[in-house]
């Protein structure tokens, strides 16, 4: 039977049904009281606000840190031409054609695909616990903002002591592990809650609910202010960022580009990932936000654009980031050369040290000793003298990358308390991270709700008491992740929850569309519902490259996972140091379950399509089985006449 093309203006959302293993299509019913965007600003507050998230922030400049600097901008372009426009736009396309949740798309495509929406779902859910957490750090953070001096800019004096895993470590990291996380040494040690971060897990899920209590409409009320004010803060972060000492070298030593990294596959995985991270692809968020837009909007141009955005906030974090960091290792270098030129004196005064080794530097003043000036001196006179001298390579400093909650919590807050008015910097800069993370979490649970509100009519007539239920299942679950032990879990999830089963939808999407549903089938969808037709060139994109670039990202994860034991950070009380450990085999196995419980709704959705396929089939088959070809003669008797009889018997009026 031929594939009916994409709904039009008028036409149905529901899935078709099957029968006999053929797609039918349903006659065309359109919900009347689908939501819709009241203009398309708020639409691009929704997509942005989404696809703009923590991971531009303190992700992207880690890898680009990582990967080469500039070299790996360039190889993230390059990809995101490829394969992140051409999948940004098909999951556009389909929700905004169909006009349902990601679970009614795939499923009006083909009902064997329906398990892909519910394992978005799935997905969507797993990130909405741990994405909170987050937001609950960010909101203890911002509390502790309010005060001077910052909490975390001096060790604790215990007795008449310095605490000692503040001294062997520094301040901003004793505050993250000890007074925030209070973590334990390992995933295996539970430990009590964590009392204040519970009650910022109820904080934050409080208002992700009040946000999405009637749908998008209240969500993008909030958007306005939290989709636009990061790019204020980052701003305003960039302006106070270049002005300090050591920014230009950060900066400088960002964007040096390292042409030597594409040869290594490692680096091709991490920018392909990041690509499709940053888009939100898989979690059918983006297809969600599409189905409220009118048919004959421009979702090609939207591709484009929010891809742009995305792209460019990515960069202006980094200059802010690198900005900030080289300000923070020019500090840290010059406190070494000051300490340097402290200790050389003190030698020298001992008679340890040459005279002749001795320089014309301020030894009454360490700290006006330049670092060009010194380093000149270690390169030559060095290791002629005794001691631990070292050299305060600010390069070796900025190569000491950091990345997610270390940038944020740890390198990023030291970095501000340094700064003049470090309250002031420290709540602006928590309350951007909040609104990034708010931002995404509306556009997760809106893959959550959707999908389920769009194909269940009684979750759709109860849509506000099913949000209110989602925020306190998801709070209750969340508790977990604020025991002591908690952040080793934020990590778990981080990390194999979403990327193996949001890979494996996006392969299942993409083979859907291209495929199964016919790559010139659905440009000619699109024809129709814009008024003109894309180029073939997504044909060809959405057929091979895509296509074959997320196998490979598939399988360059999946055996990473496999030849390397699974490990996280954690923290050694007593050593005052971060320390990578292998997940223990109870840790693993519920891993692998958080893996495979994502993925199930794919074979099990095509399983359950094909027994209801074979169900109507044998019940048509039943139905025609009971009728049988007889003869018409004078006096044959069916059923039928004994009916006819037993009708003049009973029915006066026959007579």
């Amino acid at each position: 039977m031929e594939k009916q093309p994409l709904p039009r203006d008028g036409d149905q959302t529901e899935a078709p049904e099957v029968n006999g293993g053929e797609t039918i299509q349903q006659d065309p019913v359109e919900p009347p009281a689908r939501d819709g965007w009241n203009s398309k600003v708020e639409y691009f507050l929704a997509q942005v606000g989404f696809s703009v998230g923590l991971g531009n922030v303190w992700r992207f400049p880690y890898l680009c840190h990582q990967n080469g600097g500039g070299a790996f901008l360039l190889l993230y372009v390059l990809l995101m031409l490829l394969v992140g426009i051409p999948l940004f736009f098909l999951e556009l396309a389909a929700g905004q054609s169909i006009r349902q949740g990601s679970i009614g798309v795939w499923k009006y495509i083909s009902p064997k695909l329906s398990g892909i929406g519910y394992s978005s779902c799935v997905v969507c859910f797993f990130v909405a616990l741990y994405y909170n957490v987050i937001l609950a750090w960010s909101l203890f953070y911002l509390g502790n903002s309010f005060q001077y001096p910052l909490p975390w800019e001096q060790c604790p004096i215990q007795g008449n002591a310095t605490v000692k895993e503040c001294k062997d470590s520094s301040p901003t990291t004793y505050f993250w592990y000890r007074k925030a996380l209070d973590t334990t040494d390992s995933i295996d040690e539970t430990g009590q809650f964590n009392v204040p971060l519970t009650l910022c897990l109820l904080v934050a899920w409080t208002v992700v609910c009040l946000g999405m209590f009637k749908g998008i409409k209240t969500s993008v009320k909030v958007m306005y202010f939290s989709s636009i004010f990061p790019y204020v803060v980052l701003l305003c972060f960039l302006v106070r960022g270049l002005m300090l000492d050591g920014a230009w070298e950060g900066i400088t030593f960002m964007f040096y580009p390292k042409l030597e990294i594409w040869q290594d596959v490692q680096v091709w995985r991490q920018a392909a990932t990041q690509v499709f991270f940053a888009l939100g692809l898989g979690f059918g968020s983006i297809i969600a936000y599409s189905s409220y837009n009118p048919r004959n909007n421009n979702c090609h141009r939207d591709a484009f654009t929010v891809s742009a955005i995305n792209f460019l906030t990515s960069v202006l974090a980094t200059l802010v980031v690198f900005a900030v960091l080289g300000f923070r290792a020019k500090e840290t270098v010059m406190d070494c050369v000051a300490g340097n030129v402290k200790q050389l004196s003190e030698q020298f005064l001992k008679g340890s040290v040459n005279e002749n080794l001795m320089l014309d530097f301020n030894y009454s003043d360490p700290k006006s000793v330049s670092l060009e000036h010194y380093r000149a001196w270690f390169k030559n006179y060095g290791d002629q003298v005794p001691g631990n001298l070292t050299d305060c390579d600010l390069e070796e400093e900025m190569q000491r990358g950091v990345e997610g909650t270390g940038l944020a919590f740890i390198a990023f807050t030291e970095a501000m308390s340094l700064l003049p008015g470090s309250p002031f910097w420290s709540a602006l800069f928590f309350l951007m991270l909040l609104n990034l993370g708010l931002s995404t979490m509306f556009g997760t649970m809106e893959g959550i709700l959707a999908p389920l509100t769009d194909n269940f009519t009684f979750l759709a007539k109860n849509k506000i008491k099913f949000t209110v239920f989602s925020c306190i299942i998801g709070f209750l679950i969340g508790l977990i992740f604020t025991r002591r032990c908690g952040n080793y879990f934020v990590m778990m999830f981080d990390d194999y929850s979403a990327t193996l089963p949001l890979i494996i939808v996006v392969v299942f999407e993409t083979f859907s569309v291209s495929w199964l549903y016919g790559a010139d089938r659905f440009l000619n969808d699109i024809e129709v519902m814009l008024g003109w037709r894309p180029s073939v060139i997504y044909k060809y994109l959405w057929k091979y490259v895509c296509l074959f670039a997320m196998l490979g990202l598939l399988g360059a994860s999946t055996i990473r996972m496999f030849i390397k034991r699974p490990t996280y950070t954690a923290w050694n009380q007593e050593k005052a140091a971060e320390e990578a450990l292998e997940y223990p085999g109870w840790a693993l196995a519920v891993l692998s379950l958080l893996i495979i419980f994502a993925m199930m709704p794919v074979p099990v959705g095509f399983v359950h399509s094909i027994l209801q396929g074979r169900k109507a089939r044998d019940s048509r088959d039943m139905e025609i089985g009971q009728y049988s070809l007889v003869s018409t003669g004078e006096n044959c008797e069916t059923p039928m006449t004994e009916m006819s009889g037993l009708d003049q018997e009973t029915n006066p009026l026959s007579t």
